[in-house]
């Protein structure tokens, strides 16, 4: 069934939105690859994502701090080992959540994803199947900020042309949505694919 929302953009996130968690065997198969502890590990991983998301640090320059934290010395090989599973185990996407999206675009509700994600992720956006959805594809590693820093919305708005009331955003993580929220736009903490169906419907024509 169609879903159409006129005069409004739905913004998704990607990550835990449209594309599953990594399974516990993609984060396995990274672990091993490290050869390092998983908690050293993690920490380090996360520590440094948002530099790898904004762009400020490149894929081997971010393996290479992941690295230097863990006390570890990684060859070009072991890097694209590791790049390779990690960029792999983001690509399960979630089906309840595409389906939702092609019913939006199926009922001419204009669409679009912000993404805290690094350059090697917007082809993928943009050129999958389902990249023939969106209009636009805001990758932070492409803009000036990272959610939820209040000026990527603004960004994606003027990107748009709309006004942030004009906007509904959907994301994961409620430290992004709160973000969006104070500056007027209409907001979704995603949890489930049932909870986003009925919100989406409740904004329906």
């Amino acid at each position: 069934m169609a879903i159409s929302i006129p005069n409004r953009v739905v913004v998704f996130d990607y990550g835990e939105v449209i594309s599953r968690s990594p399974s516990d065997a993609d984060t396995s198969a990274l672990l091993a690859i490290s050869g390092c502890d998983a908690e050293p590990f993690w920490r380090s991983y996360w520590a440094h994502r948002d530099d790898l998301d904004q762009g400020t640090v490149s894929i081997p320059e971010y393996w290479a701090l992941v690295a230097a934290d863990l006390g570890v010395s990684w060859r070009a090989s072991r890097v694209h080992e590791l790049w390779v599973a990690d960029f792999r185990s983001w690509w399960s996407i979630q089906p309840g959540t595409v389906d939702l999206i092609e019913q939006l675009h199926e009922g001419g509700t204009r669409l679009a994803i912000l993404s805290n994600a690094g350059f090697d992720f917007a082809s993928g956006f943009r050129r999958s199947p389902m990249g023939r959805f969106f209009e636009r594809v805001f990758v932070s590693a492409e803009m000036d900020a990272i959610k939820p820093d209040p000026a990527i919305y603004v960004e994606v708005a003027d990107g748009l042309g709309i006004d942030l009331a004009q906007m509904v955003f959907v994301d994961n993580k409620s430290i992004n949505t709160d973000a969006a929220l104070q500056l007027g736009v209409t907001v979704h903490h995603f949890t489930s694919v049932e909870g986003l169906g009925a919100f989406l419907r409740s904004l329906s024509s």
